[in-house]
């Protein structure tokens, strides 16, 4: 029985969500989503249930408006750690879902801890 991508993605998401939730010590979770078009990260409290910073490759601030390459997402996550910065966020676990981290996904993820947030 072969499992198609949907399903494969699916297990992915949980099996990387499950092993935050074991280690999770009470850091917030910056979580990744990436479309065909666009790429979108928000740092989450789980705790209060809240969203902390949000940003996304469809902000017109950005620069990066249907940009779906590896240097929108390097801006993406330099403004997510400049926001984290404001909010008063210094560490947090990197939530990939179900993406592989590689290309757009490292890229945001490097781009973050460049700018100062401690992943």
């Amino acid at each position: 029985m072969a499992n198609s991508k949907r399903d494969l993605f699916l297990k992915r998401r949980l099996r990387v969500r499950n092993k935050l939730r074991k280690v999770n010590a009470g850091r917030v979770r910056l979580s990744v989503h990436r479309s065909n078009k666009n790429i979108s990260v928000q740092l989450i409290d789980d705790v209060a249930g809240v969203t902390l910073a949000a940003a996304s490759s469809m902000e017109k601030a950005l620069g990066v408006v249907g940009k779906n390459n590896v240097e929108a997402a390097a801006k993406v996550g330099a403004a997510i750690a400049e926001r984290a910065k404001a909010a008063g966020v210094t560490e947090a676990y990197f939530d990939r879902g179900g993406f592989l981290f590689h290309g757009k996904v490292k890229a945001l993820a490097d781009a973050a801890r460049e700018g100062g947030l401690k992943i």
